[in-house]
C-alpha cells in the first residue's frame, strides 16, 4: 500500500505509472484538465498499450469539457466509454495498471484538485481489489448492474451505508475524520453515539447539524477535497464520499477501506498537523475584535478627526458633530455589509 498526499505528490506518481504500463490502463475521470496525465495516456497507445477510459457523463460544470477531452483521446487512440445517466452522478475516480495495481483517488485529475486541495489516494496491488475494480469499471463502461463483491472496496451506491457505517461504529478510542459536509443524519447519530461512549472524535470540515459531541475544525491554507476517515490509528478509509445521503445513495462514489501501519501512522500524523493548524486559525480569529467593537472604534476615530475644529464650540456643535461621524460609519458599514452580501441569496 502506498499513500498519494495532495498537495505534494503532486502528478508525478500517476504519470509515472502510466508510463510503467505494459499491456493495460483503465481510467475513471469525472473532471480532468491535467495536460501532462493526458499525454501519458497518448505515448502509452503509441507503444501498443490498451488504453480505456470511462467519461462521466456530466459534471457540475457541464458537458463541454467532458466532451472535448473525449474527442482528443479518442483521436489518440483511446477506447473511450460515457457513464450512464441512471444515477444523478458519477464521482468516482480510479486508475487500473496492467491489471495489477489500483489507484483509487479522493481527487480529480485538475491543477486545482491536485495542487491547492488537501487530498489523498491509496495505491494498492492487493490482487482480490484490482479484480474488483476492475469488474466495477467493466461494469460502468458496459452500464450493466454492478453488485459489489469486496467489502474492501467501498461503492456507492451499492454497499457504502453499510460499510461506512460499520467503520464509525467499530471505533473504540478515535475517530479522525475529513470531510466537506457531513450532513446523513443517520451518520451524524452514529458518530455521537460513538462520542458518548467515549470515542474521541475530530472532524477537518463541515457538519450541519450542530453537535456538542462532536469537535469540528475547517481547514486552514487549502481548500479540502478528501473524504477520509481514520480508526483508532489502525485502519482508514479514502474516496469520493462524505457522509452526506446523495452521495452514499445516489452517486456512484468509490474508496478503499486498508490496514497498513506505515501508511495510517503517516496520515494520522498529517491529520494532527491539519488539526493544530485549524486551531491556530480559530485561536487568530478569537482575538479578532468583535464586529460591535469594530464598529465602536471607527466611531470613536470619526468623532477624533471632527472634534478637534470643534473644541471651542458650544455643546450643540459637539452633538452634531458627533451624529455626522456616526451617520459618516453607519453609511460606511451599511454599502460594505450590501456589497459582501450581493449574490449570496
Amino acid at each position: 500500500m502506498r499513500l498519494l498526499v495532495q498537495p505534494g505528490d503532486g502528478a508525478s506518481p500517476l504519470i509515472k505509472a502510466i508510463h510503467s504500463a505494459k499491456t493495460s490502463i483503465e481510467i475513471a475521470i469525472f473532471r480532468f484538465d491535467q495536460r501532462e496525465i493526458e499525454m501519458a495516456l497518448a505515448h502509452a497507445v503509441s507503444r501498443g498499450v490498451a488504453v480505456r477510459a470511462l467519461i462521466a457523463h456530466t459534471n457540475r460544470s457541464g458537458e463541454q469539457n467532458l466532451r472535448k477531452l473525449e474527442l482528443r483521446l479518442l483521436a489518440a487512440g483511446v477506447t473511450v466509454a460515457r457513464t450512464a445517466d441512471d444515477l444523478e452522478r458519477y464521482h468516482g475516480k480510479l486508475m487500473i495498471v496492467d491489471h495489477r495495481e489500483l489507484y483509487v483517488l479522493a481527487f480529480n485529475l485538475t491543477y486545482v484538485d491536485i495542487e491547492g486541495c488537501r487530498s489523498f489516494g491509496a495505491v494498492t496491488r492487493s490482487q482480490k481489489l484490482v479484480r474488483e475494480a476492475g469488474r466495477l469499471f467493466e461494469a460502468d463502461s458496459k452500464r450493466i448492474p454492478y453488485e459489489p463483491g469486496a467489502d474492501e472496496l467501498v461503492v456507492s451506491p451499492g454497499n457504502a451505508r453499510r460499510e461506512l457505517g460499520d467503520f464509525i461504529a467499530g471505533a473504540r478510542k478515535e475517530l479522525l475524520i475529513y470531510d466537506p459536509k457531513i450532513s446523513d443524519s443517520a451518520m451524524i447519530r452514529l458518530l455521537e453515539e460513538r462520542a458518548r461512549a467515549g470515542v474521541e472524535i475530530r472532524i477537518i470540515g463541515k457538519v450541519t447539524h450542530e453537535s456538542s459531541w462532536l469537535a469540528v475544525r475547517k481547514l486552514s491554507g487549502w481548500r479540502l477535497h478528501t473524504r477520509t476517515m481514520i480508526r483508532d490509528g489502525q485502519l482508514a478509509f479514502i474516496g469520493s464520499q462524505s457522509l452526506r445521503g446523495i452521495e452514499l445513495d445516489m452517486r456512484r462514489e468509490i474508496g478503499i477501506v486498508f490496514r497498513d501501519a506505515k501508511v495510517v501512522d503517516q496520515m494520522v500524523k498529517i491529520f494532527r498537523e491539519d488539526w493544530l493548524a485549524a486551531g491556530h486559525d480559530m485561536e487568530d480569529a478569537e482575538h479578532e475584535p468583535a464586529p460591535a467593537t469594530k464598529f465602536a472604534k471607527k466611531v470613536a476615530k470619526a468623532v477624533a478627526r471632527e472634534l478637534p475644529a470643534q473644541l471651542a464650540a458650544d455643546a450643540e456643535t459637539v452633538k452634531e458633530a458627533v451624529r455626522a461621524a456616526l451617520r459618516g460609519v453607519v453609511e460606511e458599514a451599511v454599502m460594505h455589509n450590501g456589497h459582501n452580501g450581493a449574490g449570496a441569496k
